[in-house]
């Protein structure tokens, strides 16, 4: 069990919070209006943490510092942003994802290294598959059969730099496009990974859980 913080009790945060309690997660949720709080299903048994998200001693009381992952879905772009920036820099939360309304910032804010997600192509399930990497794997398409999978890989940042190529051959799969600056993105073989950027291959679904090991380890030491 994994420990999440959520900025932001919307509509789209409760569910957040709904469906990582129903995974078996612990879950702390921050709003600023108390009220909010209303939008969470009776029984709910997570942290409810009235404060502002990127507020050092709110996070704190969210349990920053064990988290897991932490998603800022709150209505303004710039709280989203800081509030984000201050868990992966002062808390060292390495998963985290911004919810943001005006795409034309998306380019800026991966070159921070933090995903996020437009408001127009948004949804819950996006922001779970960015924080919640198990969630990836039920991928975005199957080939009729079922054997084969599109989804999303989750790599370990010393992945950065390597060429794509590298990344098919140790893991033993094939990168289709990936997503760069929010745009699709066909990569040739003098294409490299770069730090914001996100993959999408096919991989064997009997073979899911091997592909996620090797590629959230560093990749291995030329001899």
């Amino acid at each position: 069990m994994a420990h999440f913080v959520i900025m932001g009790c919307g509509r789209v945060g409760a569910t957040l919070a709904h469906a990582l309690e129903d995974s078996g997660h612990s879950v702390a949720i921050i709003d600023q209006d108390e009220h909010a709080f209303r939008r969470l299903r009776t029984g709910f048994t997570g942290r409810k943490v009235t404060g502002v998200g990127f507020d050092q001693e709110t996070l704190k009381q969210a349990d920053i510092e064990n988290a897991y992952a932490f998603a800022a879905v709150s209505s303004g772009d710039n709280s989203n942003i800081l509030a984000t920036r201050v868990a992966r820099e002062t808390f060292h939360v390495e998963h985290v994802v911004a919810r943001i309304y005006d795409p034309g910032r998306a380019e800026i804010y991966q070159r921070l290294g933090i995903p996020t997600v437009a408001a127009v192509r948004w949804s819950a399930d996006q922001v779970l598959r960015r924080i919640l990497p198990e969630s990836a794997i039920k991928g975005d398409f199957r080939e009729p059969s079922g054997r084969l999978i599109l989804t999303e890989l989750t790599l370990h940042p010393e992945w950065i730099g390597h060429h794509v190529l590298d990344i098919e051959n140790a893991a033993q799969v094939r990168v289709a496009y990936l997503t760069r600056f929010g745009e699709g993105l066909l990569p040739d073989p003098s294409t490299s990974f770069q730090q914001g950027d996100t993959v999408h291959a096919m991989i064997v679904g009997s073979q899911s859980s091997e592909v996620m090991h090797i590629l959230s380890q560093p990749p291995e030491k030329e001899s």
